[in-house]
């Protein structure tokens, strides 16, 4: 791959695509700011509890998404060789699949959710209770969270990225209006700090889920539900038959490698928290300030990456790897000149940056010397985000999935912990491994990308 062959129509496919998503992204991270600030200011132990939910939500996403990626993968060979009913067959069992995973894993997680936060001892029961509350109701609406990323992740594989992003937009804004009323109590409604931000998140899923749904509904649009012959209503609607039992089974082909992928990260990811909930709250408080800064950048990175695999599925599916190919280089540049922008920023003003989340002395003498290594990891952070998510457009999610269950666990938790625990370098301690983990990973993947068998993964 050269820079030099990269023809101008492909950065401007990738653009296309990325610039709605990593818009999209921006409307997630306005909303992830606006509500950490918020309870942050509204009280140190709220936005401490925040770091012990947050790695239990994400991993179930990740987790219960995880094969959302073989719907990408298929709906975008799909849409390149020009199958219209390959792409309605995935739709639907894709919906069945998320909708019915989705209740399963929610009332299996408020049954185990004492057991889920007895995995981060040493935090005080102000926290844990906070944690609690948030988790029991941010659980019920899990669901529809799974229903939304599904649906948003097929209509961009299908080229259709300006969708999730307007239903996102709108989604944030409900968000941030019912956070604003309940978290602190206003308007006539009750005072219910981290609870009140649990409800807000929850109504954002929700609209999210029921909104995007309307427009896999419509009978002409990019993807639907219904195929050709219900669209001439000349066909008998049906939810599930032959055709999507065979998509169903080619789903879980190519996603299988990634749930395996996103347990390993899942664990890494709790047991990554459970070293920083035992240095204390003022670490799981700052820790959650930085998350904040940086879920800009890996959600930018992310737009990038969710691009890049849209185009590369496209690409493959219609026999032209070579533009696949190029397809990544042009994310993979962009996304890291956009990380190498906020590396310089975070490096230029950190303490105002950080000042966003809350003015405690301590957290703020904490977190500035770990915005530095922030800075240093995002070039490779980007570089690791495009083109992981080139391997799972393309197919070849088992490779991505060994380059991650490395990074999670043989580099990040073993080097974090050398960090924090043998050498005593505290929260800086743990960013440093995040930052090996990143700058060995990405090295890993371009490697992979170089040798090329990903272009022949089977879907």
């Amino acid at each position: 791959m050269s820079l030099q062959s990269s023809e101008p129509r492909i950065y401007r496919a990738v653009l296309q695509l990325a610039l709605p998503t990593i818009a999209q992204s921006f409307f997630h991270t306005l909303f992830f700011l606006v509500d950490r600030a918020m309870l942050g200011h509204y009280s140190t132990d709220a936005l401490a509890a925040l770091r012990l939910t947050s790695p239990i939500v994400w991993s179930l996403s990740g987790l219960l998404s995880a094969f959302s990626i073989g719907s990408v993968a298929l709906i975008g060979r799909a849409v390149g060789a020009g199958d219209r009913a390959l792409a309605t067959a995935t739709v639907r069992a894709s919906l069945v699949f998320a909708l019915g995973v989705g209740i399963a894993a929610s009332g299996a997680s408020l049954l185990g959710l004492d057991w889920m936060l007895a995995l981060f001892p040493g935090v005080t029961a102000e926290i844990y209770d906070a944690a609690h509350h948030f988790l029991r109701i941010i659980l019920f609406a899990l669901p529809f969270d799974l229903l939304a990323i599904t649906i948003a992740a097929m209509l961009q594989a299908a080229g259709d990225s300006r969708t999730p992003f307007v239903v996102a937009g709108a989604g944030v804004l409900l968000n941030l209006g019912v956070d604003s009323l309940l978290i602190y109590g206003k308007g006539g409604f009750p005072e219910m700090g981290v609870a009140g931000a649990a409800i807000g998140n929850g109504v954002g899923m929700v609209f999210n889920a029921v909104c995007l749904l309307a427009m896999l509904m419509r009978r002409q649009g990019i993807l639907s539900i219904f195929d050709s012959s219900e669209i001439s209503q000349r066909g008998k609607f049906k939810i599930w038959g032959t055709a999507e039992q065979s998509a169903f089974k080619r789903m879980i082909r190519v996603s299988s490698p990634t749930l395996a992928e996103r347990v390993c990260r899942s664990f890494g990811y709790i047991g990554f928290t459970a070293i920083i909930s035992g240095l204390g709250s003022t670490a799981l408080a700052t820790h959650e300030a930085l998350l904040g800064l940086e879920a800009i950048c890996y959600l930018s990175a992310d737009g990038f990456g969710i691009a890049v695999a849209a185009i590369v599925a496209q690409r493959l599916g219609a026999g032209k790897p070579e533009e696949a190919e190029r397809a990544v280089l042009a994310g993979m540049m962009m996304a890291i000149g956009m990380l190498g922008g906020f590396s310089l920023l975070f490096l230029a003003v950190p303490g105002s940056l950080l000042g966003i989340f809350t003015q405690d002395y301590h957290i703020l003498a904490l977190g500035i010397p770990c915005l530095t290594i922030v800075a240093v990891a995002q070039p490779f952070m980007a570089a690791s985000f495009v083109l992981e998510q080139t391997l799972r457009g393309a197919g070849d999610t088992r490779t991505a999935f060994l380059i991650s269950s490395l990074g999670w666990f043989v580099i990040r938790l073993l080097a974090t912990s050398s960090f924090v625990w043998v050498l005593g370098w505290n929260l800086p301690g743990v960013w440093l491994g995040s930052t090996c983990d990143w700058i060995i990973r990405s090295f890993l993947l371009l490697y992979v990308l170089r040798r090329g068998r990903w272009q022949k993964a089977i879907v």
